[in-house]
């Protein structure tokens, strides 16, 4: 069961707000392994019954963009969206103006399953982007420039904590629909001693003073089903009107500073918003802190202690 010990936590200390970490260590003996995973199991149920999913028309951000939620998916709000992410997944805390404008996933999964994919959601309002170079990139070219500029970032990760990511490859080379303004491509990452690597499929949909980003993250077993879905994901998202690419004033509207070619090099970690599912194993030690927070948890240590409940 993969899972952050900061959500966990967050989980019990709402049961007990005067709680700590410190006390809960002297409060209950070891949890065996079975009432260990029976703990787990119990807030993530709990957790995923606060998470609110909607299958229709959602509107983003200050309404500057809808999502008609495509079939077979489901949308999360974007303070869920932030959670998942960082709580969950042990990704760093998002930048200013990067928070969750909410997320897609599959509508048979929970956005807390091991094998779940997303499509996290977010602006940038980076100005209208010129897409004349579109037609000159050389994408292999570009990637090793990509590759190149990880060495600075990952500096900048593990000096915050993080482990080092490689830029593997293209797992799906850069397109871009210059009739629909969309653009996509994906990455295999690398995190770390992961074992198994990290798929990063990326779209980007063009508006007048900025673009939309949806940033598909998941196990690179997810890809094919990823790319068997991109014709409806990218239908689903559009600008509204007033900030659609065709509204773009050039006497009253910014240009931003890249083309197509940097909004896919941009700043590899920091700034293109590379996540992945890196949630932490829980090592046994950690039990003595969760059943600490269990045993002050509103009346359920009783789901977990051995023997009948009037045995001392």
């Amino acid at each position: 069961m993969k899972i952050k010990i900061s959500i966990l936590a967050i989980l019990f200390v709402s049961f007990s707000p005067k709680m700590d970490a410190t006390d809960s260590l002297q409060v209950v003996p070891e949890m065996t392994d079975e009432e260990y995973e029976r703990a787990i199991a119990y807030f993530l149920d709990s957790l995923e019954s606060t998470l609110v999913y909607q299958t229709e028309k959602v509107s983003l951000g200050d309404g500057i963009a809808n999502i008609n939620v495509p079939a077979g998916f489901k949308y999360l709000n974007g303070k869920d969206g932030d959670m998942i992410l960082t709580d969950i997944w042990g990704n760093p805390p998002v930048e200013d103006g990067m928070h969750s404008l909410g997320m897609l996933l599959p509508e048979a999964q929970s956005a807390l399953d091991d094998s779940v994919y997303v499509i996290n959601i977010t602006y940038s309002e980076d100005g209208y982007i010129d897409d004349s170079d579109a037609k000159e990139i050389d994408y292999e070219e570009l990637l090793e420039t990509m590759q190149d500029d990880l060495v600075a970032e990952n500096e900048y990760r593990i000096q915050n904590g993080y482990e080092e990511v490689a830029l593997v490859g293209w797992a799906s080379p850069p397109f871009y629909d210059a009739e629909n303004k969309k653009l996509h491509w994906a990455k295999e990452l690398k995190f770390g001693s992961m074992e198994s690597n990290t798929l990063n499929y990326n779209i980007r949909v063009l508006g007048r003073k900025g673009y939309l980003n949806l940033n598909a993250i998941g196990e690179m077993y997810s890809l094919e089903e990823i790319k068997g879905n991109i014709n409806p994901i990218l239908a689903s998202v559009n600008f509204v009107e007033g900030n659609k690419y065709s509204d773009f004033d050039p006497s009253l509207d910014k240009v931003a500073a890249v083309g197509i070619g940097g909004l896919i090099a941009g700043k590899v970690l920091m700034k293109a918003g590379i996540l992945a599912k890196i949630g932490l194993v829980l090592a046994k030690f950690w039990k003595f802190i969760l059943i600490g927070f269990v045993a002050f948890g509103a009346g359920i240590k009783k789901l977990f202690v051995k023997g009948d409940a009037t045995e001392a």
